[in-house]
């Protein structure tokens, strides 16, 4: 066998055969069959070796020949953030046609019923649409849903609103703009006249957000639950959650004691600072963290996502420019993050941030080395070689999220074609040699599907077909990025992240194979079954296991 444990000596719960298990491991072997017991692992090999450990209990899947990969692991995304609205939104994430999307739009107008509010939070740009990428108008929003208030938010980038959402917003002509919407994000023409388009980025989206309905209660066990549906649907079965908000965390706890949680959350937490005074707080909170108290499916591991939030580069803004200030409290945050011996993850996307922070994090080094702490500069834009350079002599990680998967055209328009073609280098990452790995920053930031950011990756393409990124990577290294590097970042590269004998049972089964099918094909490659622990999470393919082989 490729693969055993000493528990391969008994039967086995479940069995994988006649398919093609793409380990993941360290040599990247291809084997036929998978061999689980309990939540775990126990062996990987041949049909023939795999056989051998069913006895008369043993469920059996017949994979058909088709391909499986490790779960999928997002090693940061503000998960939580979408729990109160999911099961409400229109979700785009997969449409890659305008007219897709817009039926869409108008089947759940219909579903909700005159009056009620259709809308979306994110995770889809007008870019994405191969038959027309043009931005959506009031008016056309005012034909496909007439009788619904509308709005889309297009990632953080700009909301639409038609005629009716305006109305109850109160944002009409010749009145003035509602005192919660930032100054000059309300688009009028030379009439007055409101356009509909709220622009600008996360500060802009806010007001529009908290207008929208929400769930509490029983609804809000159902919302989370279809939202870790539709990530298992995705392959997804580990996250790194930035925020595990307090009014969601006890809805995923109960879902974890019901054994009913297919999802693994790893928390990302710290407190927000925009002052000094907040800096002395927030150094107090940081000496009584201790994080690795959890389990298997909730835990905290590490600090983040931003130090000293003065310091957080806007998603669209093209250059920044810390201030010494600025950067003495930063500096302070990340000393006590490192004399406390955590984990840290932190936002720094523009060229000038990222040599800012490695200044500061290299005179902590000095006293406080953070080589195995596994802290982690994020989303990296405008990363270069040099910079990669002194990451990898510190021991720092790089959480890469390349926004353009679905906002290359917006970057095109902010930063000019060439430039938004270097966003980011994904060869030059690779070659570097640092510790990396994929995540989406989603699910309103960006896309949260890993198959659109493998297709990305390998083409350097939006799912129009649109060229964006000039640096793709082979297949192998981004499917490398999306399961074993990033089992790392969340601390559990000994369960997770590879198809091995020993590691939790998380896998996914395609319904194309990842490594032969043509480039092109890439972001149209579905899961038709994910498992979590041993346990069928998302499966829509039943011909492929036999009558006996029902979910646990």
């Amino acid at each position: 066998m490729t693969g055993s444990s000493p528990l391969a000596q008994s039967t086995a719960d479940e069995v994988l055969l006649n398919g093609k298990i793409i380990t993941v491991d360290q040599r990247f072997s291809i084997a036929q069959a998978v061999a689980i017991h309990g939540d775990r692992i126990v062996a990987v090999g041949s049909d023939a070796e795999i056989s051998r450990l069913i006895g008369p209990s043993s469920r059996r899947i017949d994979l058909h020949g088709r391909a499986v990969v490790p779960g999928f692991i997002d090693n940061h995304i503000h998960l939580f953030r979408g729990a109160p609205t999911w099961q409400e939104e229109v979700r785009w994430e997969g449409v890659f046609s305008r007219r897709q999307a817009l039926d869409i739009l108008r089947a759940r107008a219909s579903a909700v019923g005159a009056g009620k509010w259709v809308f979306s939070i994110g995770g889809w740009t007008t870019g994405q649409f191969a038959d027309d990428p043009r931005p959506f108008t009031r008016e056309e929003l005012d034909r496909v849903a007439p009788n619904n208030p509308v709005a889309l938010q297009e990632s953080y980038y700009e909301t639409i609103l038609n005629s009716r959402a305006l109305d109850a917003f109160g944002i009409r002509p010749g009145e003035p703009d509602p005192q919660d919407f930032i100054k000059g994000t309300i688009q009028r023409d030379a009439s007055g006249r409101p356009t509909g388009i709220i622009m600008g980025d996360i500060p802009a989206t806010r007001p529009v957000q908290a207008r929208l309905p929400k769930v509490n209660g029983d609804q809000l066990e159902a919302s989370t639950r279809a939202l870790f549906a539709d990530m298992n649907r995705a392959g997804l079965t580990a996250f790194g959650v930035v925020g595990c908000l307090p009014d969601v965390m006890p809805v995923v706890k109960h879902l974890r004691d019901q054994h009913e949680l297919n999802a693994r959350i790893y928390c990302i937490e710290g407190p927000t600072t925009n002052t000094p005074e907040q800096v002395d707080a927030s150094i107090q909170q940081i000496r009584q963290m201790k994080p690795f108290q959890g389990d298997d499916y909730i835990d905290n591991i590490e600090f983040g996502e931003s130090v000293y939030q003065p310091l957080h580069d806007p998603m669209f803004a093209v250059s920044s420019k810390p201030g010494a200030g600025e950067l003495m409290q930063w500096k302070r945050i990340a000393t006590a993050i490192a004399e406390q011996g955590l984990g840290l993850q932190v936002h720094a996307n523009l060229s000038t941030t990222i040599d800012a922070f490695l200044d500061q994090i290299e005179q902590i080094n000095k006293v406080y080395p953070v080589r195995n702490l596994r802290w982690t500069l994020i989303h990296l834009n405008q990363v270069n070689a040099q910079q990669l350079d002194r990451m990898k002599r510190l021991g720092l990680y790089a959480g890469i999220h390349p926004w353009s998967v679905i906002n290359g055209a917006i970057m095109e328009d902010r930063f000019g074609a060439s430039a938004a073609a270097e966003l980011a280098p994904l060869d030059t990452i690779q070659r570097s040699g640092i510790v990396w790995g994929f995540g989406s920053d989603g699910t309103a930031a960006n896309q949260y599907v890993p198959m659109i950011t493998l297709y990305y990756a390998v083409t350097g393409k939006l799912p129009s077909g649109k060229v964006v990124m000039r640096h793709p990577i082979s297949r192998e290294d981004a499917l490398i990025a999306y399961t074993r590097q990033n089992a790392y970042f969340v601390f559990r590269e000994s369960d997770l992240g590879s198809i091995q004998a020993g590691k939790l049972a998380d896998l996914v089964v395609l319904d194309h194979d990842y490594l032969t099918v043509p480039a092109e094909q890439i972001r149209d490659i579905k899961p038709v079954m994910t498992m979590v622990g041993g346990r069928v999470a998302y499966n829509s393919d039943a011909q492929a296991r036999s009558p006996a082989a029902s979910s646990r």
